[in-house]
């Protein structure tokens, strides 16, 4: 049955038609004045026979179609694999960070007219110079794969809500841009950041970047390291879960690690696991002196009061205390690129082994980031035995 509202001399009648094909409720309205000598009585009457022929005529319209806006899809997707967390939070979280361009582009759009040729289009604005605020440049190629990522996932599942048929990010290509070549710390800028840190740097973060160096872990595995994760009798130290932060929203929060293949135990080397011990015992110390304001986390690296560390206040530390002792700063991340670069350069370590140390999900991801090193390290073997074939010459 319609509804009637007076509103002054008129009457504002809604009506309901049904359904459309998306299973949104149809809803019309309309505004009905009676004419100035009609008595109250007369009115009233002919307001609910016009409501019924106002009702009668919406359901006998052809079924209209409602449009869905990609920004409205976008957040409905968004919203649901949070729900069931069908995606890593710090996978949605990059997700929601490509949204404010993607919205500006495709947000009113029609997701049903949204083209190949018109993503296509945004994605290559992506490289263009001016993109990124920070470089001044382009977004990176794989900056750019997260936008089209996003852009692909919420046609998919335009898909599967019916809206669509097929997905128009199918044939979409990014740009390929310049890879920046990687900075890593050669072995004796390792060994004279170890010796400066072990004289002048607090217990714990001559810790940690005994880690960083010794072990090879991504930032998020060495924020995440608990007290379990270390097997002292063994010396095993085992990678289960990462520290990540995105933003004040979600604050610090523990994720799963990178791949399956990133869950791993590596053997530490003896004066790693003595370390360890030494900070133990000093972290324990602190604790007691906090007294009840300690929050319990089991971290290895916490704030004064034993909570989660922030992920970026590593790279701070490290870029001030390189800064004041004259030394040279490449990051946090090039530990990991020097370990990979040391292993495979010695010859005495296979790619496989690398691979797994590292956590790559395979060996040709280890082969495709360290192209260099490996034929560095192969060139260093066929010398090798081209060597071996003079000295068995000359004798």
């Amino acid at each position: 049955m319609a509804n009637i509202t007076k509103r002054g001399n008129s009457y504002r009648i809604k009506a309901f038609g049904g359904y459309d094909r998306n299973g949104h409720q149809i809803v019309k309205t309309m505004t009905w004045k009676p004419e100035k000598n009609m008595t109250a009585r007369q009115a009233e009457k002919e307001v609910y026979r016009q409501a019924v022929l106002f009702e009668e005529r919406i359901k006998n319209e052809p079924e209209e179609i409602i449009k869905t806006r990609f920004k409205d899809l976008a957040e409905e997707w968004l919203e649901l694999v949070s729900a069931t967390k069908e995606l890593k939070i710090s996978t949605i979280e990059r997700l929601k960070g490509c949204t404010e361009r993607t919205y500006k582009v495709f947000g009113n759009c029609n997701i049903d007219e949204i083209t190949y040729q018109q993503i296509q289009r945004f994605i290559v604005s992506l490289s263009k110079d001016g993109v990124n605020q920070h470089t001044g440049g382009g977004l990176s190629s794989k900056t750019q794969l997260h936008y089209l990522n996003l852009i692909s996932d919420v046609m998919g599942y335009a898909i599967k809500c019916g809206l669509i048929k097929d997905n128009p990010c199918k044939n979409v290509k990014v740009v390929k841009t310049e890879k920046r070549e990687r900075e890593v710390y050669t072995l004796e800028e390792e060994i004279a950041l170890l010796d400066r840190l072990k004289s002048k740097a607090p217990i714990e973060y001559v810790t940690m970047f005994m880690i960083y160096i010794y072990l090879g872990l991504r930032r998020g595995e060495v924020m995440g390291l608990e007290w379990k994760d270390i097997d002292f009798e063994n010396s095993v130290c085992s990678i289960v879960r990462t520290s990540q932060y995105r933003n004040k929203n979600t604050g610090v929060y523990t994720s799963t690690p990178k791949t399956k293949s990133s869950l791993r135990s590596l053997k530490m080397p003896d004066e790693l696991v003595e370390q360890l011990k030494c900070y133990k015992a000093d972290q324990d110390k602190r604790k007691k002196a906090c007294g009840d304001q300690w929050q319990e986390t089991d971290r290895l690296f916490t704030r004064w009061n034993g909570e989660p560390l922030y992920p970026s206040q590593p790279f701070k530390w490290l870029e001030r205390f390189c800064k004041a002792e004259n030394l040279p700063f490449k990051g946090l991340h090039s530990f990991r690129h020097s370990f990979a670069t040391n292993a495979i350069t010695s010859g005495n370590i296979d790619i496989k082994t690398v691979s797994a140390i590292l956590g790559h999900s395979m060996p040709s991801t280890t082969l495709s980031i360290y192209t260099h090193e490996v034929a560095q390290a192969n060139a260093k073997a066929m010398n090798v035995v081209a060597d071996l074939f003079k000295t068995n010459k000359g004798a």
